[in-house]
């Protein structure tokens, strides 16, 4: 999903309104806890925009005999505001970015998850434990999904092209591409094309990535774009988009998928988004919250997201038995891809290189 650290299915969701819970404008769980005090058969989820389809909620609500109320946002920098201004009291579940994770565990924001009530914890996939440096053990959250970001290309408008991240340095893409305006996806592009973390502070290596993006990728690019490249590619403007591949296949009709789009997460890999359920410090549903936690890896509910955004099941292998719809990429297309981490005290040498590359003259 997006975030400044992950844009996300955010922008995507907007296609396809009709599957999701609509977001409330205010806050159900702020209203509750002010004055009609709390429901023990309410839940009150903190979720990103569309990303739980409506009918799983609604399943959930039958078999527990309980109301789910979803209030959303659009980054995790409005989540974690959110929640440590106050404004989140009342809210039982939320669905940060590994980064936030760690922000969150280390202020004493979560609640540890039962693991006797994660009956499912059997379903989730160990490699991707593996690549989490922040909670690999589930001790305070499980995760909902792991993907990334890569490359669509127009194939009606380019042929013979390199399905790497060097096909930004292709100069017959020049007034044609775009790549999104987030440094941690651009810059950790290319610090994946040189071989290095997509996390390193190291300023050589952040000086030699930005250079390339600099020198080499941005002058084939109209602009750096986080929200319109799927309408741009659609159009028939943008040949080579670097996003996320539900925001293209949102805007272009699915009779068009085939013939038009090649969408791929280049071999050197890159930053990938991994997004995890965790239960709020003070929750007042901590019980119901376990089962709803519980209840999303059920894999025949898991399979209804991952049909919902035609993701692969890199969360839950098992939910790939019941899945209807071919997803948009692979689980394997993500082996090397590297887990966004909080860049704490190093967040302005990265934003410095950013900068100088997204103000200077191509």
């Amino acid at each position: 999903m997006k975030k400044t650290a992950l844009p996300l299915l955010t922008t995507a969701c907007v296609c396809i309104p009709l599957f999701f819970s609509a977001c409330s404008k205010k806050s159900a769980a702020e209203a509750d806890a002010a004055g009609t005090g709390t429901n023990s058969n309410v839940l009150y989820l903190f979720n990103w925009t569309y990303y739980t389809p409506d009918s799983v909620l609604r399943q959930f609500e039958q078999k527990y005999n309980c109301t789910v109320k979803v209030d959303s946002y659009d980054s995790n920098e409005v989540m974690y505001a959110k929640l440590k201004a106050g404004g989140g009291i009342g809210y039982d579940i939320t669905i940060p970015g590994q980064d936030y994770v760690a922000i969150m565990k280390e202020q004493g924001m979560l609640e540890k998850i039962d693991q006797q009530q994660f009956t499912n914890r059997k379903y989730i996939n160990p490699e991707v434990l593996k690549k989490s440096t922040v909670d690999p053990g589930m001790e305070y959250s499980v995760p909902y999904y792991f993907g990334a970001s890569g490359i669509c290309v127009n194939k009606q408008k380019l042929q013979n092209y390199s399905r790497s991240w060097n096909i930004f340095e292709d100069s017959r893409i020049a007034e044609h591409a775009s790549m999104m305006d987030d440094m941690r996806e651009v810059l950790g592009d290319a610090l994946a094309y040189l071989g290095y973390s997509v996390n390193t502070t190291d300023e050589k290596q952040l000086k030699e990535a930005a250079a390339l993006v600099a020198d080499k990728w941005k002058p084939n690019l109209v602009k750096f774009d986080a929200e319109g490249f799927g309408k741009s590619f659609a159009a028939g403007d943008f040949w080579v988009c670097q996003g996320y591949a539900e925001v293209v296949y949102g805007e272009v009709p699915e009779e068009k998928w085939d013939d038009m789009i090649d969408f791929f997460i280049p071999e050197e890999g890159g930053p990938a988004y991994y997004e995890c359920m965790v239960i709020l410090k003070g929750s007042k549903h901590y019980d119901l919250a376990m089962k709803f936690i519980n209840f999303i890896h059920e894999p025949q509910i898991y399979a209804e997201f991952l049909d919902a955004f035609r993701f692969p099941a890199s969360v839950n292998l098992e939910a790939a038995k019941y899945t209807t719809k071919t997803p948009m990429y692979t689980v394997d297309d993500l082996k090397n891809c590297e887990i966004r981490l909080d860049l704490g005290e190093h967040l302005g040498l990265w934003n410095e290189h950013w900068q100088d590359i997204r103000f200077s003259a191509n």
